[in-house]
């Protein structure tokens, strides 16, 4: 989402969180004290991180040696609208990349795609200049082409301004009628853009629906009995079952936005107290292969560690999806494979992706073998944006990364701001 007027990438990057609430209903083992900064322990953390302004979180954290940590805070003006629990179902944005390329790149496997192939092969006559644009690129963010969200009527459906149903095709229609961002494979910059265009790959070699892709390939041979695919605006129906996410209502977000958003951006939804609106039923149709995953931290957990371990991919697609470029100079702890990130912590390297979609902010991380996880699942993404909270997220996300890792947090450690 790099150059999109709502979502730069510090704002994309920046404390991604593991927050959590007032109220627990999720599952306290007895290990959810695992020290954090100066012996603070994780649930202390989480309602720190809840108290300085995130509506809600889950935290889920396994460091392979059989002690896992679930936990879920949220505020108690939330609880009216649901119960939070470690195991409720999320919105996971952009950690949809990952599914999705581990997809493609079984595809690849098969013989049935190459990493060399022109989009325009696939795709003839959707992209501008497909025939220079491989799928490689695509999956590592070096195709140049324009984020559809930057696009302003895509982003009114985005924030639920506007109710419009996007079909992925419209979607990709919508990015290249703008220029592109440089010449193929020259650079790097984050586009949702690309994402989509793989998505319409996989289904026209497959000729079956991505979201069905997804279920026959990782779902159903994981057992995730939560994880589908958003197609259209609510998926498969079972959204009632959602944790609620929220965000700052006009009022409160505007001093959050970056200097050139579209004047009037703000997100749609049901008044909440604290300045919120409840934006867990907005369009969700500008998602799909880009990031209209569903899941649940338990669900998701499996997913990385079958990744990382060699369950989904054989060797050498594995090793190609974590060959890793820089991102954005800002981001110098981050670098960017296919569709999965390698992320130094203060802790040691992790990989995994993260991702926001409105009301929800997810990371996901998991070691080089698979063996230890962590996620930190949080109900908002501008209410992150204000210092304190902002800084409290950050510090939860590092113990829970340090956690995982059997470490103890730096004294002096911060999250990166990727």
């Amino acid at each position: 989402m790099t150059a999109n007027p709502l979502f730069p990438r510090h704002h994309r990057r920046a404390g991604l969180a593991l927050l959590v609430a007032v109220a627990l209903s999720g599952v306290l083992t007895a290990c959810d004290e695992t020290p954090g900064p100066a012996g603070v322990g994780l649930a202390e953390l989480a309602q720190r991180d809840v108290d300085a302004g995130a509506p809600g979180v889950i935290v889920r954290v396994d460091d392979g040696g059989g002690r896992v940590v679930e936990l879920a805070r949220q505020a108690p003006w939330t609880t009216a609208d649901h119960v939070l629990s470690a195991s409720d179902a999320f919105r996971m944005g952009s950690n949809t990349k990952t599914m999705v390329a581990t997809v493609v790149l079984q595809l690849v496997a098969e013989q049935r795609l190459r990493l060399t192939d022109p989009v325009g092969k696939w795709l003839p006559g959707l992209v501008p200049n497909g025939d220079a644009i491989t799928l490689r690129m695509l999956l590592g963010h070096t195709s140049g082409l324009f984020n559809y969200r930057d696009d302003p009527d895509v982003l009114k459906a985005f924030t639920g301004q506007d109710t419009r149903v996007w079909t992925p095709r419209e979607l990709l229609a919508a990015a290249t009628a703008h220029d592109p961002l440089f010449a193929p494979g020259t650079d790097y910059a984050y586009s949702n853009t690309n994402y989509v265009a793989l998505g319409l790959v996989a289904e026209k070699v497959t000729g079956r629906s991505l979201g069905d892709l997804v279920q026959e390939r990782i779902a159903g041979p994981l057992h995730l009995k939560r994880t589908y695919l958003v197609e259209g605006n609510d998926g498969t129906g079972e959204s009632s079952a959602l944790a609620h996410g929220y965000e700052p209502d006009a009022a409160h977000i505007a001093p959050l936005l970056p200097s050139g958003t579209p004047a009037g951006t703000a997100f749609a939804g049901p008044a909440r107290s604290a300045g919120y609106v409840d934006t867990t039923f907005v369009n969700a149709s500008t998602q799909w292969a880009a990031g209209g995953m569903v899941s649940t931290a338990p669900d998701w957990a499996r997913f990385d560690s079958a990744l990382l371990s060699g369950e989904l991919l054989p060797p050498a697609l594995l090793e190609e999806m974590q060959t890793t470029r820089p991102e954005e100079a800002a981001f110098p702890d981050r670098r960017y494979g296919l569709g999965l990130e390698r992320v130094t912590t203060p802790c040691g390297t992790v990989w995994g992706h993260n991702g926001q979609v409105a009301g929800y902010s997810s990371e996901a991380y998991t070691d080089d073998t698979g063996k230890r996880t962590a996620s930190v699942l949080t109900a908002t993404i501008f209410g992150l944006a204000a210092p304190k909270a902002g800084a409290a997220n950050r510090e939860l996300v590092n113990a829970a990364v340090c956690a995982m890792l059997g470490k103890p947090v730096p004294a002096t450690s911060t999250v990166p701001a990727g």
